[in-house]
C-alpha cells in the first residue's frame, strides 16, 4: 500500500508500506476520502508539539471495513465507515467526568499515531462509526469537522433567541455556521476578509445581510447597522488570532458567551475588567467529545449537510498540489478531499 508520510517538518513522501493487521479490537479501513485540515499543515510544518515523527497525517477520514481484529465481528467487513480520531484512556479524572476529548493520556490518530493519508490503516472499532446508506462519501468524509462545530455548540450552549457571531467563514466556521441556523434556529452573523469565503457562506446557508467582510466594514459598525447594537449573545472565535478575542470581550453583550476554537501560542491582553462587568463566559472546545452519533443521526434528518464545505477532490498521489492548494489558496478552496479511488 501507499502512504503519505511526513518523515520531518517540511519533508513528505509517498511511501510503500505493507498492509496493516488490524490489532485485537480493532478494524481495518481501505481509505476512500480523507480530508485536508490545518492542523495536518501544522504536522507538515513542524509547528503541532504532539506530533513525532515520521508520521502518517490525516485525522478526516472515511472508508470500508476490510478486516478485523480478535473480538471484532466480521459482520463489521464491508460497512461504510467514518472515524472519529480521539483515542482515550477511560480512566483519568477528563474521562471520568465525560470529557474524554481532553483525555490526560489522549491520542489521536493522525498526530500522535498514524492517520488516515493511506490506502489502509488500522483503527480501534468503537472509533469506526457507520454512514447512513444514502450520504455521499465526500460528505461522510466532513463528519469530524462537524462534530468539532457540533462539540463547540454543545459546549456554549444555544437558545432560539441568541443572536450569533463566527469570525471566520473557514471548514469550522461554515460548519458552525448550519449547526447555529439549521439545528438551533438562532440568527448568525459571520465575517471574513475574502468574498469567495463569505459566498460560501451564503452557500451553506447565511442570510445576505448577516454576513460581514471584515476588510470593508467595521465590526462595530457592521452589528448596529444590522440591529446588533447590543453585541451578539454568542461569539465563536473560529479564526484563533489573539486579538479576536480581545475584540470579541469588548462587542459581546451582557451575559453573552465566547466560544474559541483552535491554538494559539500568543497571549492575548483581555481586559478582566470587561468580562466581569458583563459577566461573560468563556468557553474552550478541543477536537469532538462523543459528537459523532449527534451529528451522523442530524445528517439523517436532513438538518445539516457536510458536503457543502467540500470544493476540491484530489488523486492522494497529489498531495503536495493538495496542501499548497489548501495552505495559499483561501480564495479558490475551503475543504480539499484526498481521493484514495475505490478498492481494485
Amino acid at each position: 500500500m501507499l502512504s503519505i508520510v511526513v518523515n520531518q517538518p517540511h519533508g513528505l513522501s509517498l511511501c510503500a508500506r505493507p498492509i496493516p493487521t488490524p490489532a485485537p479490537g480493532e478494524v481495518r479501513l481501505r481509505v476512500r476520502y480523507a480530508g485536508i485540515c490545518g492542523s495536518d499543515l501544522h504536522i507538515f510544518h513542524g509547528k503541532n508539539p504532539f506530533a513525532a515523527y515520521p508520521r502518517v497525517i490525516g485525522h478526516e477520514f472515511m472508508g470500508h471495513i476490510d478486516a478485523v481484529g480478535a473480538g471484532i465481528s466480521a459482520q463489521r467487513i464491508g460497512e461504510r465507515v467514518v472515524v472519529d480520531p480521539v483515542i482515550s484512556c477511560g480512566q483519568c479524572h477528563a474521562c471520568r467526568i465525560g470529557r474524554r476529548n481532553v483525555c490526560s493520556r489522549m491520542q489521536v490518530i493522525g498526530v500522535h499515531r498514524d492517520g488516515g493519508f493511506s490506502e489502509y490503516t488500522c483503527v480501534p472499532a468503537c472509533n469506526a462509526y457507520a454512514v447512513p446508506a444514502g450520504l455521499a462519501a465526500t460528505s461522510a468524509a466532513v463528519i469530524e469537522p462537524f462534530a468539532v462545530a457540533a462539540n463547540m455548540t454543545h459546549r456554549t450552549g444555544v437558545l432560539r433567541e441568541d443572536i450569533a457571531l463566527i469570525y471566520g467563514a473557514g471548514p469550522i466556521g461554515l460548519n458552525l455556521l448550519q449547526v447555529l441556523k439549521r439545528v438551533y434556529g438562532a440568527r448568525v452573523l459571520i465575517t471574513d476578509h475574502l468574498d469567495e469565503r463569505l459566498a460560501l457562506a451564503r452557500h451553506c446557508g447565511a442570510d445576505a445581510d448577516d454576513v460581514i467582510n471584515t476588510s470593508h466594514e467595521d465590526i462595530g459598525q457592521a452589528l448596529a447597522k444590522r440591529g446588533v447594537a447590543e453585541g451578539p449573545t454568542l461569539i465563536y472565535d473560529a479564526v484563533c488570532h489573539p486579538s479576536i478575542l480581545e475584540e470579541a470581550v469588548r462587542i459581546a453583550a451582557p451575559a453573552g458567551r465566547i466560544g474559541i476554537l483552535g491554538f494559539s501560542a500568543t497571549p492575548s491582553a483581555v481586559p478582566q475588567l470587561e468580562l466581569t462587568r458583563k459577566e461573560l463566559s468563556l468557553y474552550a472546545s478541543r477536537l469532538n467529545c462523543d459528537m459523532f452519533t449527534t451529528v451522523i443521526d442530524w445528517i439523517s434528518q436532513g438538518l445539516v449537510d457536510p458536503g457543502c464545505i467540500v470544493t476540491h477532490r484530489i488523486d492522494f498521489h497529489d498531495v503536495a498540489d493538495a496542501l499548497d492548494l489548501a495552505e495559499h489558496n483561501p480564495r479558490e478552496s475551503c475543504k480539499i478531499l484526498l481521493d484514495f479511488g475505490e478498492p481494485a
